[in-house]
């Protein structure tokens, strides 16, 4: 099932084996600074609150155009850890801990943010049509997988395969083929963000799984009594919350 089993020790190889599509020169250029300003924000160079360097200054110290720098500063605004006032400049509205690079390889995350992006638009819509077509079959299979959830939050276990396993299950009971095999497609890039998100929260007390726990359960729900739309509004609600506590260690 998936490539990340339940020892948080593997999940770094498994962001250094996240397979993502080909960038074009501009993307990958602004990926580096991505990265850079991502891991001056996690080393403590900038506080909350602290003023970045203006987009020329970015761009003279990287040696890259400006739109560049605006790629880059766009997707630390959309992974919510910078403001862009107009007219001021950029500042820094919250620090992650620095624990985000134990379990993620820095050059993966922005893959990992623009995963969850992409799960956000595909889920909730198969989650919809699994609660409308789902078999017994189907939710015995989606049941047992929450199962596993539950007994390795208990166990204090990663659990990360049983979670993956629980997305695609819901892919499979959408009773559409290409939901499936896009999801497949996903596992590599998907395990990974969901391994580091259970490990961060294995660092937490034990009502941050517990919170993970529920929403998961709240999905299953909604397919079970057949409640297309709760099923989309909880899987968006779940996805929402993964990709906020990758960096802000919300529950």
């Amino acid at each position: 099932m998936s490539k990340v089993d339940d020892n948080p020790g593997d999940v770094s190889d498994a962001g250094e084996n996240l397979r993502v599509p080909q960038r074009s020169p501009r993307e990958r250029l602004s990926k580096v600074v991505y990265d850079s300003m991502l891991s001056d924000i996690l080393g403590g160079m900038y506080s909350d609150g602290d003023k970045l360097p203006t987009e020329s200054d970015l761009a003279d110290r990287f040696s890259v155009s400006r739109p560049v720098v605006r790629e880059a500063l766009a997707q630390l605004r959309d992974d919510n850890l910078i403001n862009v006032r107009r007219g001021s400049g950029s500042y820094v509205i919250k620090r992650p801990s620095a624990a985000v690079l134990k379990f993620a390889p820095l050059g993966s995350i922005a893959d990992i943010q623009r995963c969850f992006e992409f799960r956000e638009t595909i889920e909730p819509k198969a989650a919809a049509l699994a609660a409308q077509r789902r078999s017994e079959e189907e939710l015995d299979r989606l049941h047992n997988a929450l199962k596993d959830l539950e007994d390795a939050a208990s166990d204090g276990k990663l659990g990360a395969a049983a979670d993956f396993a629980f997305h695609l299950a819901i892919s499979q009971a959408s009773g559409n083929a290409f939901f499936e095999a896009t999801m497949g497609s996903l596992e590599s890039a998907a395990a990974a963000a969901i391994a580091v998100n259970r490990s961060l929260s294995l660092m937490r007390p034990s009502d941050r799984l517990a919170v993970v726990q529920r929403e998961h359960e709240d999905i299953f729900k909604m397919i079970r009594v057949m409640d297309s739309e709760g099923a989309a509004a909880s899987m968006r609600s779940h996805i929402e919350g993964a990709r906020k506590r990758m960096f802000d260690g919300e529950a």
